[in-house]
């Protein structure tokens, strides 16, 4: 699993998390050699053991990568054995304001080993003018060369979603924009390898500003949606039908759905970095201000929901067991990133609820250090519950064991057939 010292490196992927380890995968499995860089020193060692923490990478996949050439290093003067660097790590919010001290970190990195007509690719999901105005400063003073003359630099944003098995690395259209044409084309000609569809865009402001277009259009609808379900419900109308009565149009309509809120490493954060780069020419993003607080306060809404319905059978919130069904924040992945489950749980432990919980996909799950109790047993029928609650609708789960005549259910993601449990 090792390779010759001083032998080079096709690319090296600077951050392996979510974004960075499916990359390696499919670079080797494209015939590239590839170095990887992490600062955390337990990712760099479960990987040389073949032990993948990513669910979409499995440990089969890892193995043959490290078998083919792959190094996991936290040691970053490595790079300088790389021929292209691409740079994969977090960009979070940091009191809601952007956080690139990751990138900023790599950049620095990159910089300090950076060799002539080296590439540099960022594929990190920030506001517009990251790559060449804080990017590039930072690659040219750490490393004395100039982009676009000595080393090549482009922006080409990530597009993974986590346990979506029909859309992955390998199918899904890759935008691609340098600060340049030549740096383009060396982009363009790297990624080719790795990806089947790759997308030019006219520079890295358009392609930054897509990323978030993407993210920000889903954050406004899934409020859309969350706000419709409120009122309808309000109304006597069963919003999944709306929703499915509106699904039938051919054209002109776009299916999105309400839920308990929204979670995961991009809709939450994303939009973030497009209100902030708005908010600095002086005036505010308001669809994204107005869809962050509707969809921030879809956790308090369900927690009412809860609480409403326990009341109904003279049951008070103090007391009663609650079980949280699927944690993770979305369907068929172990990810708990701003999952809707924790402000959910913490509300809930607030008012003095027992809670448990059951999801196949995450072994631990705690509020504010407090821990869940963990249901293994997969037989709902067993479970002893004043009220289940679906977060999160695993495929593995099966919510066919519910005792829906006998015990409260409250569906926040419209999986159950109507009047088999209350809907959001």
């Amino acid at each position: 699993m090792s390779r010759e010292v001083g032998k080079r490196f096709d690319m090296a992927v600077i951050g392996l998390g979510y974004v960075g380890l499916p990359l390696v995968i499919e670079a080797q499995r494209s015939g590239l050699t590839v170095l990887g860089v992490d600062v955390d020193s337990w990712k760099v060692q479960r990987l040389l053991e073949g032990r993948s923490y990513v669910e979409d990478v499995s440990n089969d996949e890892l193995r043959v990568a490290l078998a083919s050439g792959f190094l996991p290093t936290v040691d970053s003067s490595q790079l300088a054995l790389a021929d292209a660097a691409i740079i994969c790590v977090p960009t979070p919010l940091k009191d809601q304001v952007p956080d690139l001290s990751a990138v900023i970190d790599a950049g620095a990195a990159v910089g300090e080993h950076l060799q002539h007509g080296e590439l540099v690719i960022l594929q990190s999901t920030s506001y517009p003018g990251t790559t060449q105005d804080i990017l590039q400063p930072l690659l040219e003073r750490s490393s004395g060369l100039r982009a676009g003359e000595d080393f090549f630099l482009a922006f080409a944003p990530e597009r993974i979603d986590p346990g979506n098995p029909r859309w992955g690395m390998r199918n899904t259209p890759k935008l691609v924009a340098g600060i340049d044409v030549r740096s383009t084309e060396r982009a363009a000609e790297l990624l080719g390898k790795i990806c089947d569809d790759i997308v030019i865009l006219p520079g890295p402001r358009e392609a930054e500003m897509a990323k978030l277009l993407e993210n920000t259009y889903r954050h406004v609808n899934i409020a859309l949606m969350n706000e419709m379900a409120i009122f309808c419900r309000e109304l006597g109308i069963d919003v999944w039908e709306v929703i499915r009565g509106a699904s039938t149009k051919p054209f002109g309509f776009q299916a999105f759905y309400p839920g308990p809120g929204v979670g995961g490493h991009c809709i939450p954060v994303d939009p973030n970095y497009l209100s902030f780069r708005v908010g600095q020419l002086g005036y505010p993003f308001r669809f994204v201000e107005l869809a962050k607080e509707i969809n921030a306060r879809m956790p308090a809404y369900v927690v009412s929901r809860i609480v409403e319905l326990l009341n109904r059978r003279g049951l008070p919130a103090r007391g009663s067991r609650v079980a949280l069904l699927g944690v993770a924040y979305k369907p068929d992945v172990g990810d708990v990133r701003e999952t809707p489950a924790l402000p959910i749980a913490r509300k809930l432990l607030d008012l003095g609820a027992q809670l448990c919980f059951v999801d196949p996909h995450v072994d631990e799950f705690a509020v504010d250090g407090r821990p869940i109790a963990r249901i293994v047993d997969g037989d709902l029928r067993t479970l002893e519950a004043d009220i289940f609650v679906i977060i999160s609708a695993h495929s593995s789960l099966d919510l066919t064991g519910l005792p829906s005549n006998e015990r409260l259910i409250l569906d926040t993601r419209g999986v159950m057939p109507a009047g088999a449990a209350e809907r959001l």
